[in-house]
C-alpha cells in the first residue's frame, strides 16, 4: 500500500512538471505570434495602396478605389530599401527594365541631315518643244509625216505644199537671171526672198540649174524631235506661220516633283536628287534641283521642284511616275539630335526620360525638351537636353506607365519639367506674343555666352534659364533680350526696335 502511495505522489509530480513545461513553451509561442501579428500589422500600416486607374487615389491599407470601386493595388513601402532621393524620379529593378525593354543611349551632336521623299511625273523640256510651221501660204499636197509619235530629223522632208507667191518668187529669180548682166543687184534680192521664205541654198541653186519653176515646193524640218501633235491633213489649206507640226525633242528632259508645303523650305538649287521609275526597276537616275516654283499650288498645298536629266537612249518617257529621295543639310554646324522613339510627344508639351547618373538600379526622371526640326528618325532638340546625358529610347512608355501609376510627374499629368543638371536655374518675365515672339526671345537668351538652355512660355511670359554663372548673368540675358525688342522684369526694349516689330508681335497695350 505504502509502495503504491509513493508511486502515485512521483506520478503527480511529472504531471506538474510537465504541465509546468508545456505552459512555458506556449507563453513563447504566444509571444512569438504576437510579435509577428504586431510586425505585420505595422507593415500594413507602411504600405501604401493605389488604384491602377486612378494613381492620384492613396490609401494605407487596402480596400475599394472611391472612384471606380476596383480593388486597390499595393503601391510601395514607406521603409523600402534603396528608394529613391529625389521624389519625382523612377526607380526600376533590372529584372523590371528588362521585360518592359528598356534602352537607353548617349545624347550626342551631329550634323542634322534631313530625309525628304517626293513625287512626280517625266516631262518634257519645255525648252526643247518646237513647231513645224509654213513660211507661206498654200495648199498641202502630200505629207510626209503621218502621225503623232513619229521621230523627225532636222532638214527632213515633211510636206509638199503648192504655192502661188512661191511660184512668183521662183519666176522672179529666172528673170533676174537673165538681167544679171545689167542689172546685177536684182539677182542677189530675189534669192534672199526665197531664203527668208525657208527655201535652203541647195532649193535655189537647183531652180537656177534647171531654169524652171516648180509649182511644189517641199517644207524641211527646221529641228528633229518625236511628233506630239499633228496639225494639218493632206490637202489643208495653210496660212503663213500656221502650225503644222508640233515636235518634243526627249534627248534631255525634266522630273517635275511635288513638294510638300513643309519640305519645300529644305530644299534649294543645286541638291542632289535620286529618283527610280516603277517601269524601270532597279535603276537609279541622278541629278540636281535646277529650278524651284516660287509658287504654291493652292489645290494641292505643294511647290513644283524640276530636275534635268539627260535622256540619249530615250528611256524616260513622258508622264512616267517617279519617286525621289534628297538627302538635305539643314545646319551647317552640330547639333543636339535624339531618335523619335525618345520622346514622348502630348501636342504642346514633348518629353524625355533621363536616366540618373551613379545609381546601381536603372532610375529615370521625366523632362521637358523644345523640339526642334523633325528629320527621319531623329529630332533635333532646341534645349532641355546636354550632350553627354544617357535617355531612355526604347520602352519610353513603359517608364511613364510606372510614373503615372506612382503618381509623379509623367507625360499626361501636366506636371512641371525638370531643368538640366549642371548650372543655375532663373526664370525671367518677358512681354511677347507669339509664336515669332518666341523664336526671337530664345535665339536672344541662347546667343548670350554660358546660357545652357532657354524656353518661354507664351502663357506665362516666363523665360525659363539654365545658365553658367560664372560666365554670365540673369540681368546680361535680360539686356539681350530687351535688345531683340522684347520688355523684361528690369528693363524696357527701346522704343524704334519695337516700333520695328511685325504687328502680331506687338504686345504693349
Amino acid at each position: 500500500m505504502k509502495a503504491n502511495k509513493t508511486f502515485g505522489y512521483v506520478l503527480y509530480g511529472l504531471i506538474f512538471a510537465a504541465g509546468l513545461l508545456l505552459g512555458w513553451l506556449l507563453s513563447g509561442d504566444s509571444k512569438k505570434l504576437a510579435e509577428q501579428a504586431q510586425h505585420v500589422h505595422s507593415a500594413d500600416e507602411a504600405q501604401v495602396w493605389t488604384c491602377s486607374m486612378h494613381p492620384q487615389i492613396r490609401q494605407d491599407k487596402p480596400g475599394k478605389c472611391p472612384l471606380c470601386a476596383m480593388d486597390l493595388i499595393p503601391l510601395r513601402t514607406s521603409g523600402a530599401s534603396g528608394a529613391t532621393s529625389d521624389p519625382d524620379a523612377i526607380r526600376l529593378s533590372a529584372e523590371a527594365a528588362a521585360l518592359a525593354g528598356i534602352q537607353t543611349s548617349v545624347v550626342g551632336r551631329s550634323r542634322p541631315v534631313r530625309e525628304i521623299r517626293l513625287y512626280g511625273t517625266i516631262k518634257p523640256d519645255e525648252r526643247r518643244l518646237h513647231s513645224l510651221v509654213s513660211h507661206v501660204s498654200g495648199r498641202i499636197e502630200t505629207l510626209a509625216v503621218h502621225y503623232a509619235g513619229e521621230t523627225v530629223r532636222e532638214g527632213q522632208v515633211i510636206a509638199t505644199i503648192y504655192s502661188p507667191d512661191l511660184l512668183n518668187a521662183q519666176q522672179e529669180l529666172l528673170e533676174a537671171l537673165k538681167l544679171a548682166a545689167s542689172q546685177p543687184a536684182l539677182l542677189p534680192a530675189a534669192r534672199e526672198k526665197l531664203r527668208l521664205w525657208k527655201l535652203t541654198d541647195a532649193q535655189i541653186a537647183e531652180i537656177e540649174r534647171t531654169g524652171q519653176a516648180s509649182s511644189t515646193v517641199d517644207l524641211l524640218a527646221g529641228a528633229g524631235g518625236v511628233v506630239t501633235v499633228r496639225r494639218v491633213e493632206q490637202g489643208d489649206y495653210v496660212t503663213q506661220g500656221g502650225a503644222l507640226f508640233d515636235l518634243a525633242d526627249l534627248s534631255s528632259v525634266w522630273a517635275v516633283f511635288d513638294a510638300y508645303e513643309a519640305d519645300a523650305p529644305y530644299l534649294k538649287t543645286g541638291d542632289r536628287v535620286e529618283y527610280t521609275l516603277q517601269t524601270l526597276p532597279g535603276k537609279t537616275f541622278t541629278g540636281r534641283i535646277s529650278f524651284i516654283d516660287p509658287t504654291l499650288d493652292p489645290a494641292t498645298r505643294t511647290v513644283k521642284v524640276r530636275v534635268e536629266t539627260p535622256n540619249p537612249r530615250l528611256e524616260l518617257k513622258p508622264e512616267m511616275y517617279a519617286g525621289a529621295l534628297v538627302r538635305t543639310s539643314l545646319r551647317q554646324a552640330d547639333e543636339t539630335v535624339v531618335p523619335k522613339t525618345a520622346v514622348l510627344w502630348t501636342g504642346r508639351r514633348s518629353v524625355v526620360y533621363v536616366k540618373q547618373p551613379d545609381t546601381d538600379e536603372p532610375v529615370f526622371k521625366m523632362r521637358e525638351v523644345e523640339l526642334g526640326a523633325s528629320l527621319s528618325e531623329e529630332y533635333i532638340i532646341l534645349a532641355g537636353l546636354r550632350e553627354g546625358e544617357e535617355i531612355v529610347t526604347h520602352g519610353a512608355f513603359a517608364v511613364d506607365a510606372s510614373a503615372q501609376l506612382e503618381g509623379k510627374p509623367s507625360m499626361m499629368n501636366g506636371a512641371a519639367a525638370s531643368q538640366p543638371s549642371g548650372g543655375d536655374h532663373a526664370t525671367l518675365k518677358v512681354g511677347g506674343r507669339c509664336e515669332m515672339c518666341k523664336e526671337r526671345i530664345v535665339t536672344a537668351a541662347r546667343k548670350v555666352h554660358g546660357v545652357k538652355s532657354a524656353s518661354w512660355d507664351s502663357e506665362t511670359g516666363q523665360l525659363h534659364l539654365q545658365f553658367d554663372a560664372q560666365s554670365t548673368s540673369v540681368d546680361a540675358v535680360a539686356r539681350a533680350v530687351a535688345a531683340a525688342g522684347h520688355d523684361t522684369d528690369s528693363g524696357k526694349a527701346d522704343r524704334a526696335v519695337y516700333d520695328a516689330l511685325p504687328d502680331c508681335c506687338k504686345y504693349r497695350e
